[in-house]
């Protein structure tokens, strides 16, 4: 029954404690018999064996646990209700891993976004949010670390206000802060809530709200009621006539304003204690939606070139979408599926749209982390794994032949930083060739080329991190020697003139002539906008196959550079006149003289290069702070914000990812140890150019 299921992230920053909350949320329902601790590598949800050494998550783990509600208003328990599902899946929080978010928030109804009560709104955290902004993905926020020494549960809920943009509403407040942090206080409910040490926090404590602590619970219960009264006619008019508000009320508006997005509902904790975790499953199943609950996916009908609704229906036609390719030694690909509408059965054949080809759903599994358990049937609104597919990958939609509907695609960032890789021995280039198409496979910001003019094959991925963890697992996963180059910049090209030009192209093949003429416009446009191609030219007597043709030339040559190879970025291709002739004019001739023609007129338009440049967020101690300042100016940087916290100052800045290569070992040397940083991609810009942004 679908209205009994929960398909739900842990999102965060790197270290707020999303595995240490979800090795608790399987703990208290049962999944697991022990708690697993990151800082000994005895997570159950970071399985790999660079998680357990790092003690980050390098690749979201997914599982599916059972809970019925039991800690909740005795009103909200009622004996024989079916216990809910929830489909659980632990994403990283290093940004080099953002893809691994992407493509979970792709396919998730709800998440619970966690925050760390001493740092509050992280850089990684604004990333997370964005991602679950773009896909409408109803959340709950939970602040951890409670206990830890400059914990302000109220600063970080202004924090999240200010910084993400929403509107908070807390339905617990802490009872203490730091050492002295010993439950939460219900909003809702009214009452003081702690958790039994001596039984790992499984036992809970209920008891009233303490005389002195009801002025400051009134307070916030208002606070909740008057957000409430913003987005629901029902609390209005019940409170303006001064009616009480049934609990099953509040609860149920408030359902509805977190389906909108319109409020996101936040709980206190410290799950490392073992304090605040069994509320959080509760509200899970309270406030996030069912399958059927959110907007239908998107798909479109490749026949009729229409989009369509898909109803979550496990009795429609089967369509479900490929989010994770992982590769198994002994299974093969393991492909995370999650399903839209129709049931899929072991054994049954299943077709890939996209790729038009057709496979075999050999057996479904349902993943417990590493470890599965075999299931009968996959059906929409569920989450599985496929084995016995070969061609799937990473955004495919797998449905009916007779059906011809595609989803959406997940949109990855681009590689940005680049690493030359070879095996010690040469009969061994042809196994690393093998485990690397397996690795691209996995992650789609992983990819690998040959560089013509040294022969060197080069490797890209999202940062020195991310390659890094990719270089040891070719070393040690798959047992296999290889040198590694130095990190390189991956650049870009573009133009920064228009020019217009005609390009002829001839060429006589077994005998027969082979000629095309085109006019082409190339114009440089804004930075972000990609490239684009149009054609204004459309004459009946030109046949399909040659505008093809001219687009895949044009395509190709984006991918060939202009002046140094490097692929060109913004730059708008217009074809403004095709010179045809029924008798010579053939597909290869007009392709080939599309690519010629765009790169002649862009070698004539004033080329550039465009140099990465990175978002970096620094924390650093109050008495390190003018050294770190120093030190990202020194590397070509500009300080883009300052925030002051209590526990460190939070600085925003802008450089050059060359200028950045060791940065991390600098920055612990004029900080003893204690400022730390992380670094995503911002933009391209022209290299060496006078940076005018704004301090």
């Amino acid at each position: 029954m679908l209205q009994f299921m929960r398909n739900i992230g842990i999102m965060a920053h790197i270290d707020a404690g999303k595995t240490t909350t979800t090795e608790r949320i399987l703990y208290y329902t049962g999944k697991s018999h022990r708690i697993g601790e990151v800082d000994n590598g005895e997570a159950i949800m970071d399985w790999m064996e660079q998680e357990q050494e790092r003690g980050i998550t390098i690749q979201s783990a997914a599982t599916t646990t059972y809970w019925q509600r039991k800690y909740g208003a005795a009103e909200d328990v009622k004996p024989g209700v079916p216990k809910y599902q929830i489909n659980i899946i632990d994403t990283p929080g290093h940004v080099d891993f953002t893809a691994e978010v992407e493509r979970s928030l792709r396919v998730l109804d709800g998440g619970v976004v966690i925050f760390d009560a001493v740092r509050g709104v992280e850089p990684q955290t604004e990333t997370v949010w964005r991602q679950a902004d773009r896909y409408k993905v109803p959340c709950i926020g939970y602040v951890n670390k409670m206990d830890r020494v400059g914990a302000d549960f109220f600063q970080a809920l202004e924090d999240v206000t200010v910084k993400l943009g929403v509107k908070t509403v807390a339905l617990q407040i802490p009872i203490g802060r730091e050492g002295g942090f010993e439950g939460v206080i219900d909003i809702i409910d009214l009452r003081e809530i702690r958790w039994d040490a001596a039984t790992d926090g499984e036992q809970i404590l209920y008891s009233p709200v303490a005389p002195e602590r009801e002025g400051l619970v009134r307070q916030w219960r208002e606070k909740l009621i008057d957000a409430l009264s913003a987005v629901s006619d029902s609390i209005t008019e019940k409170y303006l006539a001064g009616e009480e508000l049934p609990t099953a009320l509040i609860r149920g508006e408030l359902r509805k304003a977190v389906l909108n997005r319109d409020l996101l509902p936040m709980f206190a904790g410290a799950s490392r204690r073992n304090m605040g975790v069994q509320p959080l499953i509760d509200a899970a199943v309270d406030y996030l939606p069912a399958p059927d609950e959110i907007a239908p996916a998107i798909g479109h009908n490749l026949k009729k070139e229409e989009d369509l609704p898909i109803p979550c229906d496990p009795k429609g036609i089967p369509l479900g979408l490929v989010f994770k390719i992982q590769n198994d030694r002994e299974a093969g690909s393991l492909c995370y599926i999650r399903m839209y509408s129709g049931t899929l059965k072991p054994g049954t054949a299943v077709f890939n749209v996209g790729k038009k080809k057709r496979e075999r759903a050999n057996r479904i599994l349902r993943m417990h982390s590493n470890k599965s358990e075999s299931v009968d049937e996959l059906a929409a609104g569920d989450i599985g794994v496929i084995i016995g597919m070969k061609f799937a990958q990473t955004g495919d939609t797998i449905g009916s032949e007779g059906w011809p509907v595609v989803l959406e695609k997940m949109q990855f960032p681009e590689p940005v930083i680049s690493v030359s890789i070879e095996p010690r021995t040469m009969s061994e280039q042809e196994k690393l060739k093998e485990i690397l198409a397996l690795l691209s496979k996995e992650d789609p910001t992983f990819t690998t080329k040959d560089n013509e003019e040294t022969g060197q094959l080069i490797i890209s991925g999202m940062g020195e991190l991310h390659l890094d963890v990719l270089v040891t697992r070719i070393l040690k996963e798959y047992n296999l020697a290889a040198k590694v180059g130095n990190p390189q910049v991956t650049y870009r090209e573009s133009i920064s003139n228009t020019v217009e030009r005609r390009e002829e192209f001839s060429r006589t093949i077994a005998g027969k002539e082979n000629a095309a003429a085109l006019t082409i416009k190339a114009e440089p446009l804004e930075r972000g906008q990609g490239n684009k191609y149009r054609c204004t030219v459309r004459r009946k007597e030109i046949p399909e196959g040659i505008y093809n043709a001219i687009q895949r030339g044009v395509l190709g040559a984006f991918s060939g550079g202009i002046v140094l190879g490097y692929p060109c970025i913004d730059v708008g291709i217009t074809v403004t006149d095709i010179g045809y002739s029924e008798l010579t004019g053939t597909e290869f001739a007009f392709e080939a003289c599309a690519s010629l023609g765009v790169d002649e007129a862009c070698r004539t338009a004033a080329p550039v290069l465009l140099e990465p440049i990175m978002a970096v967020n620094l924390t650093s101690p109050k008495e390190f702070v003018g050294e770190v300042i120093s030190l990202i100016t020194q590397k070509g940087g500009q300080v883009m914000s300052m925030d002051s916290k209590p526990s460190a100052d939070e600085i925003k800045a802008q450089a050059p990812m060359a200028k950045m290569f060791g940065f991390m070992t600098s920055l612990r040397s004029v900080s003893q140890g204690r400022a730390v940083f992380t670094m995503e991609f911002s933009h391209f810009e022209k290299k060496g150019e006078d940076r005018d942004r704004k301090v």
